[in-house]
């Protein structure tokens, strides 16, 4: 019998909305591991106190120049405050994501990054009863991964959940991790992203 699949975990409701909570997370986790209090920021920045509370909350949309400012004084660059860190598996199953008609041809959009990145790109064909070799690729890397065919279930310490066919997941590469395969085999496809820092 097969388990039940996962919800999704980590949703973003929209690429404002994502980074807006990304710098939200980043100015407030690294102004506090500084020491800094929100006072302190906005007399380093020049930047108003009620404004930086309003970052920190997710509901201003400050300039570019405030944000290196901000960036800057916090000794971050702005790809440090602005990057979108997973927390866990983003998972879109067959018959979701944007499909767009390009001619004869359909294209399913999963994923797209919204930074600068290396990238890997394999295919695997994994028999039944068959367990990866564990695996994790360093800090800031994130993997995506399509089934093709068959079903596989992919599982870090934290998590896992189920895929077939047509199913992706895209998750924290640095975790370790490993693909599973039941009765039946699967081919996937595997994107790896790896962070430019």
């Amino acid at each position: 019998m097969r388990p039940e699949k996962n919800p999704v975990l980590a949703v973003t409701p929209g690429p404002a909305a994502g980074v807006r909570g990304a710098i939200a997370g980043n100015l407030r986790r690294t102004r506090l591991a500084r020491g800094f209090s929100v006072r302190e920021l906005a007399e380093l920045t020049g930047v108003s106190k009620a404004l930086i509370s309003q970052i920190e909350r997710g509901v201003a949309n400050p300039t570019i120049e405030v944000l290196t400012r901000v960036a800057h004084a916090l000794g971050l660059t702005f790809a440090e405050l602005t990057r979108v860190h997973l927390t866990g598996p983003e998972v879109i199953r067959r018959g979701e994501g944007t499909t767009v008609a390009v001619g004869e041809t359909t294209v399913r959009s999963l994923f797209a990054a919204p930074d600068r990145r290396r990238f890997e790109l394999a295919e695997g064909d994994l028999p039944p009863m068959t367990r990866s070799t564990k695996s994790a690729h360093g800090p800031g890397s994130v993997e995506h991964a399509y089934v093709v065919s068959g079903e596989v279930t992919v599982e870090t310490g934290a998590w896992s959940v189920c895929l077939d066919e047509g199913d992706a997941v895209r998750f924290a590469a640095e975790l370790d991790h490993v693909y599973v395969t039941g009765e039946r085999g699967c081919r996937v496809l595997t994107l790896l992203s790896f962070s430019e820092d």
